[in-house]
């Protein structure tokens, strides 16, 4: 946990514990936030996100309908029933906030750690982008490899494999940390059980979906598949998606590629889950060689 989530929870404690709150455990120092109710008394637990704890507490002050109020809530993960002190949103509410906002930008500037990159032996690469302000900036350079990517991709990489596996951080290194360990080998193993040919996995830094365009022009590959961070949501800041496309090329598009989103254990697609269904979608793509809207006109079954 890095120091602006560690400084947002202490603020957390400090003023909850100053309006009379009392935090159930503040040395449990994980980066989500979990405020409820405990009878009557307001509470604050730092919850660990692999739990299936209640990301929102209803803070309404005497509903009309505290049951009907209570269901609408179950039925989504929108702030619902947080309440009100006159215009304002309630102390506890503001807190909750600020402290999931420390957490979406913990995943957006935060590193693909260097151990789950050995782990698969991903060698790394980057983009044209500079810095991670720029990539912020400059989403068109996240989706063109610098000329030393193209070198490393040219000598270390199989050319024309039947699928080509890359790991991009994009808006979330935590998607890529919390999610990989567990979808990857289904990936891998399920087309290696179909007879499909992997070509050779690598890391890109800074990158966006549309780079596997320009990474399929040096590998040439049937399918090309982005394991990519998704763009962080205040709740959940570690979901992954990924996106593939049958024989990318510079000028294609979204319409051009299918999709796999919200991949994640805390109330998305479970990875295990969601590396099986891949494997079926890429060889329904080889199948049908086409992708996105060609591959809806095309296949029938």
């Amino acid at each position: 946990m890095n120091q602006k989530i560690e400084e947002i929870v202490a603020r957390v404690l400090a003023e909850l514990k100053a309006e009379g709150f009392e935090p159930r455990d503040a040395t449990h120092q994980k980066a989500q936030s979990v405020i409820h109710r405990d009878g009557g008394d307001l509470v604050i637990d730092l919850a660990d996100p692999t739990e299936d704890a209640p990301r929102h507490a209803m803070l309404v002050d005497n509903p009309a309908d505290a049951d009907g109020l209570r269901n609408l809530m179950a039925t989504t993960s929108a702030r619902l029933g947080v309440g009100r002190a006159g215009p304002r949103p309630k102390t506890a509410t503001a807190l909750l906030f600020q402290a999931d906002h420390g957490v979406t930008q913990d995943a957006i500037y935060g590193v693909v750690s260097q151990e789950i990159r050995d782990h698969f032996n991903l060698f790394t690469v980057t983009t044209k982008v500079e810095d991670r302000a720029e990539f912020l900036l400059r989403p068109d350079l996240g989706r063109l490899l610098n000329d030393e990517a193209k070198k490393l991709i040219e000598e270390k990489c199989v050319k024309g494999p039947d699928v080509q596996l890359c790991v991009v951080d994009g808006l979330s290194a935590a998607a890529i940390d919390n999610n990989l360990r567990d979808i990857y080998p289904v990936i891998e193993q399920g087309l290696k059980s179909s007879g499909l040919t992997v070509g050779t996995p690598f890391f890109v830094e800074n990158g966006r979906v549309g780079l596997m365009n320009d990474i399929n022009t040096i590998i040439r590959a049937k399918v090309v598949v982005l394991l990519i961070g998704e763009r962080p949501g205040l709740g959940i800041a570690d979901a992954m998606s990924a996106y593939m496309g049958f024989d990318p090329q510079p000028g294609k598009s979204d319409a051009d590629r299918d999709l796999i989103c919200m991949i994640t254990t805390h109330g998305g697609t479970n990875p295990l889950e969601a590396g099986a269904y891949i494997v079926e979608f890429i060889k329904r793509m080889l199948k049908y060689s086409a992708s996105g809207v060609k591959l809806r006109e095309v296949a029938k079954d």
